[in-house]
């Protein structure tokens, strides 16, 4: 009988009770997934060159947590998808005419420096392949800022170099712009498709869009982020972006051109450098957006993403912080003691 009600005891773990199907290799995998149509359109707009930079940052960056994880005896994770996905990011944000050692360089850094040495995934405090660009930023800044004219893969291997439309527009303006593309409606539309210049992955705004739906849908992202982030950009281009008037900006340029969509929806949002709470993801997202067209608009430098996401991943503790859960009870029981 002691036997009998033995069998039917019920073991309690400690929480949490919920359980899921997802797994993190299974997060990673998707949001790499996800990348795809982008990657797509970066090698039909940039050709061969641009596939094989983007490949050699996603072994380099296989390679680099595989060798460090084996030298220090340390599980190793290479198949959990997170270091494909920071190869993968890596490249996408290069320039496609870099020579093949930068994403090597890069990808050693964002996987090594910034993620393995601070303990690993879950563990670092900034967003790994976006610590690699601005390294290699700092460190070779001729390469890193060297733009090829985007033309189909099948039509023209070689490119002439040319400008962004975020570098003409900070250096020239909006009638230089206008120019060069002929009408809003012409440039909106090489916007929109990626027909124009700009690192491998960023420059399809459709495409990266197809991604940032599919990961909504499937709840691997939320919205707080990308449109408190994309929100207040579009704000600030509106009203400070014109030229010696207010409200004279064009805040679809602005969205639509450099890493905009690609930091938004897939950089800003990574679980591990951003806020976890979602109040706390609009403020992050609000700062991102802030820091942006701060950079764009009053900076030496035509580009603001990458320094807004690092410089906002330095708060993500402290706005976790500031906007944790109360703990069920505590305010009452709180009361109670002081009477």
């Amino acid at each position: 009988m002691a036997e009998a009600k033995k069998e039917h005891q019920l073991i309690v773990s400690v929480s949490p009770h919920i359980k899921s199907e997802e797994t993190t290799s299974r997060i990673m995998w998707s949001v790499n997934a996800s990348l795809l149509p982008a990657i797509v359109m970066g090698a039909y707009f940039f050709g061969p060159r641009a596939v094989i930079t983007v490949a050699i940052s996603i072994i380099a960056a296989v390679l680099s947590e595989y060798i460090f994880q084996k030298a220090l005896k340390r599980k190793v994770t290479v198949t959990d998808g997170s270091v494909f996905l920071t190869g993968l990011l890596l490249g996408m944000n290069l320039p496609p005419s870099v020579p093949f050692y930068i994403p090597i360089i890069g990808s050693f850094v964002a996987v090594v420096i910034t993620k393995q040495l601070f303990g690993g995934l879950g563990f670092n405090v900034f967003n790994p392949a976006l610590i690699g660009r601005a390294f290699l930023l700092i460190s070779f800044p001729r390469l890193m800022t060297i733009w090829k004219e985007p033309s189909a893969a099948f039509l023209h291997l070689d490119a002439k170099t040319t400008a962004t439309p975020l570098g003409i527009l900070k250096e020239e303006g909006v009638a230089k712009l206008m120019e060069v593309f002929g009408d809003k409606i012409n440039l909106y539309t090489q916007l929109f498709v990626g027909h124009r210049a700009g690192s491998i992955g960023e420059t399809s705004a459709i495409a990266l869009l197809i991604g940032a739906v599919f990961l909504l849908y499937r709840g691997y992202i939320s919205w707080h982020i990308p449109v408190s982030f994309l929100g207040t950009a579009a704000i600030i281009a509106w009203i400070f972006g014109g030229k010696g008037a207010l409200f004279a900006g064009d805040p679809i340029v602005h969205l639509l051109s450099g890493g905009m969509l690609l930091g938004a929806f897939f950089m800003a949002t990574d679980y591990v450098t951003c806020p976890s709470v979602k109040k706390g993801q609009i403020l992050f997202g609000i700062g991102c957006g802030f820091l942006t067209m701060l950079i764009r608009l009053k900076g030496g430098y035509p580009e603001g993403v990458m320094f807004a996401i690092l410089i906002m991943n330095c708060f993500s503790p402290l706005i976790d912080r500031g906007f944790k859960t109360k703990v069920f009870g505590a305010i009452k029981r709180t009361k109670e003691i002081k009477k």
